[in-house]
């Protein structure tokens, strides 16, 4: 059995991507030269180890027990709530808030790497840590002072962890069906009373009090979206002084019963009367959750590349210690991980995680130069619903692979490889569905600009090809980026005819994901074809690449015959 292989975090791959894949040191860039790669490497490698040490060991067994709901409280498995009180005496909570909020600000691209390791290290872990990010975010963008002072600070400490309270029985991805009321009182403060559900690290017993931002109507709104507010509702209420108060009337009804992430506790919250302050503008409370939204969906990016990476680290462990039947051309004793098609499956986990990685990194590093040009904020915004669609749905394809490499033994639970798949199937769910990333991407990314954020993509795709000087990885890529472009031309041909563009959103989604997965690579082959000595990481990343171009970079072409269709009526 195989459940506790070591966790190992993928240092050099993002000191490479840090100093190297993009043609310069991105976090010095980022940082104004505050920081440099090799600070980057240097804080990847911290929470590697703390990752490795706390928090993976956690993981089966979190799995396996569960949180539990007794007598109205939510408690965590054995462990956690040590775990989360040392993750924040390590000031990783800290470390990624930005500066604006009290945190140290670290760069979006180290972020990723960070949001990476908690993942594969422990993926139902992870999600308290992304959430009140994001709720650190939504404040940090919308909240009165008086808010900032009194929630802001206690979450960017770690003292207090935050949720997103957005879905309800009756409204899920239609927003404008939220029927949760908020009532003013004299005092200023709201009345909040209704159910949400799916409400992830909606209680449990780590942290001294959670910060739920809620999505409510108001008395008289408007109908739809439009009439939605946002709301601060704490668990427990704060006192003038700050200190803590009674227990807002905010009732566990119920943790969800899930495929997956069994020690994430995904919350039913009843709403009878409780206490909460409005944030931002009345009616205003989509911008306000859009923030922490967008955090999120980039959020599940990196929780996919997390999970992809541990399923595939599983797998090539159990593959190079297994021996089963002879292997071709190969002498007696040869494991399974020398079989060609287990070599196969391998390459394609392998590629597939290190352009996963990379984009993640990539998409961090276009927020962090987003206040450098309106084209560069554009850029970054087109690729929020691509990282988030194309990496969950490949999450899929590659934890599903692991399985299938351990055979039999893979459909056992005990060897962790059936978690990792559970627990990666939710990532094309929540946050917004993959048809709802495809439709973000068509109509407010694609048509909104008639393709020319697309075009500018396309542009540097194709200065990489040059660059690559008519290697084979070039001419794949070259084919790729043609069909992408006849694409591109059906989605707009298609604005006459809402239907069939968005009835092949999501093909369109995975094409470009698939297409900028392509590109990572080729932009790892030009930095390794400038080293004077190549290395044996330079050559594994010279045939990742060559498999990725191969195996994976077809499908482009597949998908562009798909999206040209539209609707099959």
């Amino acid at each position: 059995m195989t459940a506790n292989i070591p966790y190992v975090p993928p240092v050099a791959d993002y000191a490479f991507l840090y100093g190297e894949a993009f043609g310069r040191d991105i976090v010095a860039t980022a940082s104004d030269g505050a920081l440099t790669a090799e600070d980057a490497v240097e804080i990847i490698a911290g929470a590697g180890e703390f990752a490795a040490e706390v928090l993976a060991p956690l993981d089966a067994g979190g799995d396996k027990a569960g949180a539990q709901l007794r007598d109205g409280d939510v408690h965590l498995p054995d462990g956690f709530a040590e775990a989360y009180q040392a993750l924040v005496a390590a000031g990783w909570v800290t470390a990624t808030a930005p500066e604006s909020a009290g945190g140290d600000g670290l760069p979006a691209s180290v972020g990723a790497g960070l949001g990476e390791i908690w993942n594969a290290s422990n993926a139902a872990f992870a999600l308290c840590w992304m959430l009140s990010s994001g709720a650190i975010h939504a404040l940090d963008a919308a909240a009165s002072e008086e808010l900032r002072e009194t929630y802001l600070t206690k979450l960017v400490s770690g003292e207090w962890t935050g949720t997103m309270n957005l879905t309800e029985p009756d409204a899920g991805t239609d927003l404008g069906a939220i029927r949760t009321i908020a009532t003013p009182r004299d005092d200023g403060s709201w009345s909040i009373s209704g159910q949400k559900i799916f409400i992830t690290w909606g209680d449990h017993d780590a942290a001294e009090n959670i910060v739920h931002l809620v999505l409510a109507r108001t008395p008289g709104a408007p109908d739809g979206a439009k009439g939605l507010s946002l709301f601060v509702a704490p668990r427990l209420l704060v006192n003038a002084d700050g200190s803590l108060g009674e227990r807002n009337r905010i009732e566990t009804v119920a943790i969800e019963h899930k495929l997956g992430i069994h020690a994430s506790p995904t919350c039913v919250l009843a709403y009878e009367d409780a206490t909460g302050y409005l944030v931002g503008e009345l009616h205003g409370g989509l911008a306000g959750m859009f923030v922490m939204m967008n955090s999120a969906r980039v959020g599940m990016g990196h929780q996919a590349t997390g999970i992809s990476d541990r399923a595939y680290q599983g797998a090539a462990s159990y593959a190079a210690g297994r021996l089963q039947g002879r292997v071709l051309e190969r002498p007696a004793g040869a494991t399974i991980a020398e079989h060609p098609d287990v070599r196969r499956i391998l390459g394609s986990m392998s590629s597939q995680v290190f352009a996963m990685r990379a984009l993640s990194v990539f998409v961090g590093d276009l927020f962090d130069r987003a206040d450098s040009g309106e084209d560069v904020l554009r850029m970054a915004e087109l690729f929020v619903p691509i990282l988030k669609g194309w990496t969950s749905e490949e999450a899929l394809r590659v934890t599903s692979d692991g399985i299938q490499v351990y055979g039999g033994m893979g459909f056992i639970e005990e060897t962790g490889a059936a978690q990792h798949y559970r627990d990666a199937r939710i990532v094309p769910i929540y946050e917004g569905t993959t048809a709802i990333q495809a439709n973000d991407l068509i109509g407010r990314k694609v048509l909104r600009d008639r393709g020319a954020t697309v075009a500018e993509l396309f542009s540097e795709i194709e200065r990489t090809v040059e660059a690559l000087q008519g290697a084979p990885l070039a001419d794949r890529l070259t084919r790729a980026l043609d069909a992408a472009r006849r694409a591109t031309d059906a989605v707009l041909g298609f604005a006459e005819s809402p239907r069939d563009a968005y009835a092949v959103g999501v093909p369109y989604l995975m094409l470009l994901g698939t297409l900028a997965g392509g590109w990572m690579h080729a932009l790892a082959a030009v930095a390794v074809s400038a080293h004077e000595t190549p290395t044996e990481a330079d050559a594994a990343r010279l045939t990742d690449a060559g498999f990725y171009a191969a195996h994976h970079l077809p499908r482009v072409l597949a998908l562009a015959e798909t999206v040209a269709a539209g609707e099959i009526r």
